[in-house]
């Protein structure tokens, strides 16, 4: 590698580390979930283990994942009041289907 093509890369290297640094903690959050978000969209999740059997529907949302911690998270519909809210789920026991 040339001495001026290391000196780019280092350039845009410490330029990175700048912009990174300058953002706020859920900002780099964000940066760092946008690999492990369904895109926008209508979802069925459900949760199995065993007989014990729960579904969720997201409309028009997202499903955001964090292997590391296991879960799936995203905001489901109450579907008697209409109010959303905030759920997590294991994925080793979770499916998520796309609905048409």
């Amino acid at each position: 590698m040339k001495t001026t093509q290391k000196n780019i890369l280092t350039l845009v290297f410490i330029i990175s580390l700048a912009l990174l640094s300058a953002c706020s903690e859920e900002q780099q959050n964000r940066l760092s979930r946008l690999g492990v978000t369904w895109l926008e969209g209508d979802y069925r999740i459900t949760y199995a283990d065993g007989e014990h059997v729960k579904i969720w529907l997201v409309k028009g949302g997202k499903v955001t994942s964090e292997p590391a911690k296991g879960y799936y998270y995203f905001w489901a519909r109450n579907q008697e009041t209409g109010k959303k809210y905030y759920v997590q789920t294991p994925i080793a026991r979770s499916y998520i289907e796309e609905l048409k």
